[in-house]
């Protein structure tokens, strides 16, 4: 079982990205992996925009970063690229904060005008980081999201079968990267 961090770049509260890594997070559960979805918004925005590593609520999100097996990154897309609360959290990390780790990246956003800021501008972040493995990102349209009074996602059904595919596909290589991290 790998223990695998989901990562929400969100600045709302009730937010279409934290939702869908609600979602993944079940599935990871249902493949017999450990998720567990944080939330950078929860972090002090001073400590984190002050880059006060040192602070508690850094230092942990820093820590779980390091300690998980695999990462899921969750943002929304906002003037074609990913959020400021999410860049400002990866600017925290250590250059090599991804290594050994596979890392999806996934993105939400209004228009599909947006959805290449998965690729363009959210991969490149992570590869710099020394993530070995970044998956092809998956891109959800805010349309297809549907948020019920509990706050789960309900998604269109194209949608449910492309972000099936894009979970199936990372948690193929989880177990092996997992497997290698514990081994060396």
């Amino acid at each position: 079982m790998a223990s695998v961090l989901l990562l929400s770049g969100s600045p709302t509260e009730n937010s279409r990205t934290t939702a869908v890594l609600g979602l993944v997070a079940e599935r990871l559960r249902a493949a017999a992996h450990s998720p567990h979805v944080l939330r950078i918004r929860d972090i002090p925005p001073a400590d984190l925009l002050g880059a006060r590593t040192g602070e508690p609520a850094v230092a942990a999100t820093v820590e779980a970063v390091r300690t998980a097996d695999a990462l899921v990154v969750g943002t929304p897309i906002y003037k074609a690229a990913y959020s400021g609360l999410l860049k400002a959290f990866l600017d925290l990390l250590p250059e090599k904060a991804l290594a050994g780790k596979p890392v999806l990246p996934l993105a939400t956003g209004g228009t599909l005008a947006h959805l290449l800021a998965v690729d363009y501008a959210l991969r490149p972040v992570l590869s710099a980081l020394r993530a070995p493995h970044v998956l092809p990102g998956f891109f959800v349209l805010d349309r297809t999201v549907h948020i019920g009074g509990t706050g789960r996602a309900d998604l269109d059904a194209d949608t449910e079968r492309g972000l099936a595919a894009a979970v199936d596909a990372f948690t193929a290589v989880v177990p092996a990267r997992a497997s290698l991290a514990r081994a060396s």
